[in-house]
Parts: structure tokens; sequence; C-alpha cells
């Protein structure tokens, strides 16, 4: 059930990247500019207080150097790599595992 569960939103979020993909592509085209859509950008547009309340709660909780080292780098990627590469480590923890060779178990 839980493997079903993985693949199942890691096939979500890896199509969510590559229509974010599309996005930025179709942006690219109309603009003749590359630009991107970051995850930060995207958050703060879905729901901007909590992407406020994250950073000090982080800073506060866990340790000031997981803000400024892990997370805050992560906003500024853009999102579909960061769906593509969500999707993809959940799809590949989701997947069967393969059959034993001869009569080792």
């Amino acid at each position: 059930m839980i493997r079903f569960l993985l693949r199942s939103l890691g096939l979500w979020i890896l199509a969510a990247g590559f229509l974010f993909f599309v996005y930025d592509g179709t942006q690219w085209i109309a603009n003749r500019k590359f630009s991107f859509t970051s995850v930060g950008f995207v958050w703060a547009q879905v729901h901007q207080n909590s992407l406020l309340l994250l950073q000090p709660a982080i800073e506060r909780h866990v340790a000031v150097w997981l803000w400024q080292l892990v997370i805050q780098p992560i906003l500024e990627q853009p999102i579909w790599v960061v769906c593509t590469v969500l999707g993809t480590i959940l799809i590949l923890l989701g997947r069967k595992k393969k059959p034993l060779i001869g009569y080792a178990r």
C-alpha cells in the first residue's frame, strides 16, 4: 500500500514538473528571454504566510545553517527541476523489489 502511494504521488509530482517545464518554455518563447519559475515564487503565490513563517520556525527550532545552506537554495531553484527530482525519488522508493536469483534469501 505504501509503495503504491509513493509511486502515485511521485507520478503526480513528476507530471507537475513537466507542466512547469512547459510553462517556463512557453514563457521563454513568448518573451524571448530565458527566465524560470522558482519554488519560492510558486510557494509565495499559493500561500505566502506559510513561507514567511517557515524561516523563523526552522531557524529557531532546528538550526540556522539548515535554512541558509539547504532550504534557501532549494527555494531559488526552478520548480520543474525540484518537482522532477522529488518525483523521481518517490517513484524509485516505491518500486517493487527485484526477485532474488537462486535459493539465497
